[in-house]
């Protein structure tokens, strides 16, 4: 969702941001980008994201992304 709202596909992003944002552990969030590393969905280095393989990563996204974005676009759409 981030990077839908970027000029690009690298921004910053660090694990203790994510992990405050999600709730979570930042454990947790160095294991799960660390996955999508591995993946090769993302690079991540130094406190900033790059999307590698956008559709890759919407594959293994939950069906509540798509939701979000088309709910945001008509928002947007209407206001």
């Amino acid at each position: 969702m981030a990077h839908d709202r970027t000029d690009g596909d690298t921004f910053p992003m660090t694990h203790e941001f994510l992990s405050m944002m999600l709730g979570v552990r930042r454990a947790g969030v160095t294991v799960a980008a660390g996955g999508l590393q591995k993946a090769g969905y993302i690079r991540y280095e130094q406190g900033r994201i790059t999307i590698a393989d956008r559709p890759g990563l919407e594959s293994v996204a939950c069906e509540c992304h798509a939701i979000v974005r088309r709910e945001f676009a008509r928002l947007l759409a209407t206001g």
